[in-house]
């Protein structure tokens, strides 16, 4: 797995296979997820990767006991 960030654009990439063919991608919201053929997930892109990832941050820092609130 690899993992690089840019700041220009506010993108995290997420490389799930060190081999593979693209072959086509899905976008859903601030995520798009690009497949090979046979549909094995190969990249994750993150647009907004800044915000996405302080909202993560967040979430985790909550106190011992508390709920964790999900929204999508």
């Amino acid at each position: 797995m690899k993992l690089s960030y840019d700041r220009s654009e506010d993108v995290l990439t997420i490389e799930t296979a060190e081999t593979g063919v693209i072959d086509y991608a899905e976008q859903a919201g601030d995520f798009i997820a690009h497949f090979s053929q046979d549909g094995r997930l190969l990249v994750l892109e993150i647009l907004n990767a800044s915000e996405f990832l302080a909202n993560v941050f967040k979430s985790t820092m909550r106190a011992p006991g508390e709920k964790l609130l999900v929204t999508a």
